[in-house]
């Protein structure tokens, strides 16, 4: 059964033109290959990105967040009460109106206190300051100096050299390593997104990482290398001046945090609204129709782009929203994909004494509709 499925899945009917297979991937008169067994190696490579995060974090990261200020905001713990936490881990972090009435029977608590001690706790479990500064930092030093694999070569200038000679196209030791690399951290990246910090796009995030790593494991076996160099290089090359603003942004350097947000908000709409779609994309759909005929492997591959370019846009309007509210009113930039800690107003704060001391039994409900957010 399972022999059968393999030949099945490798047959080369889905994945080359007609005319074309495995055997023009052979190795022979000192031409190297790649070779659908070498994709292994990801898994290795993930687990030695994964170490080298743990201690670049420790490191690295947290010495950096010291010496660029990084402070962590002091956040009031809700006073242990277990009815109240049974309803938080088991059924909503959110209560409604009926919830907070009965609740305020079942505990005493006022229902002004019963909504600051949901807060609280929802603040308890938001990844601190310094959580998000040591991720970004591990993203920003990712950004691999792939300019140099491609910089003196014709494909990078004249793109329909992609497909000059295709399939036989020699593996070069730097792209190996490069497709390796960018496999093995991405791989490593949707292993800890149980552990990194959960935001609005959490499922888009791992969409965007199932499709990359089978969009490179893809472009290996079939030797679609040049087209898949210079995708990953022109998303290696915008990331690393997003995850520098955020560092800033943590460390409290606005001006330097809005202005290369900025920077970061040109490029990314250049590169993936306008290179991707009307330079990559119509190189990869539109050019090879008119060299061999269109066959699985071939909408396979620009299947994937597609749910790349439909998430760039998705980004796109995140970042567009961020930019026109900086230019406009000179706001700080925040990253709108984040869940922001819930604090107490003042009146509140008045009454963390009498809290310590039990909740309020003085027969009076008090609503508290006056609290904000801040980053």
């Amino acid at each position: 059964m399972l022999s059968e499925l393999s030949e099945w899945f490798w047959q080369e009917e889905l994945w080359f033109p007609k005319g074309l297979g495995w055997a023009d991937l052979e190795d022979r008169d000192g031409r190297v290959y790649a070779k659908a067994r070498d994709l292994w190696m990801a898994l290795p490579m993930a687990l030695v990105f994964l170490i080298i995060r743990q201690m670049f974090e420790r490191t690295v990261a947290i010495p950096l967040a010291s010496l660029l200020g990084v402070r962590e905001t002091v956040r009031l713990k809700a006073p242990h009460n277990p009815t109240l936490e049974s309803h938080y881990c088991n059924v909503t972090k959110y209560p409604t109106q009926v919830d907070v009435t009965r609740l305020c029977k079942q505990t005493g608590y006022s229902e002004r206190q019963l909504q600051r001690w949901f807060r609280r706790r929802r603040n308890q479990d938001r990844p601190s300051l310094l959580k998000k500064f040591r991720e970004a930092s591990i993203y920003a030093q990712h950004c691999c100096k792939a300019m140099e694999l491609v910089e003196t070569k014709p494909w990078l200038y004249d793109l329909k050299e992609m497909w000059k000679d295709f399939p036989v196209l020699t593996l070069l030791p730097s792209q190996y390593w490069y497709y390796m690399i960018e496999l093995g951290f991405y791989s490593s990246l949707l292993f800890s997104l149980a552990s990194d910090v959960k935001r609005k796009d959490f499922k888009e995030q791992i969409v965007h990482h199932v499709a990359t790593i089978l969009l490179i494991s893809f472009s290996w076996c079939v030797n679609y290398i040049r087209a898949g160099t210079l995708i990953m290089l022109l998303h290696d090359s915008s990331d690393y001046l997003l995850e520098s603003a955020k560092m800033f942004n943590y460390a409290g350097w606005r001006n330097a945090c809005n202005y290369l947000f900025i920077v970061f908000a040109a490029f990314f709409i250049f590169t993936r609204l306008v290179i991707f779609p009307f330079w990559i994309i119509y190189c990869t759909w539109v050019y090879p129709v008119t060299i061999y005929e269109p066959f699985f492997g071939y909408y396979f591959f620009n299947g994937l782009l597609m749910i790349l370019q439909c998430l760039h846009i998705f980004w796109a309007v995140f970042i567009i929203r961020i930019a026109i509210r900086f230019l406009t009113d000179s706001a700080k930039v925040n990253d709108d994909r984040s869940d922001k800690d819930e604090t107490d107003d003042s009146e509140e704060e008045e009454e963390e004494e009498k809290m310590k001391n039990g909740p309020l039994q003085n027969g009076h409900t008090v609503h508290n509709n006056n609290h904000s957010k801040t980053e």
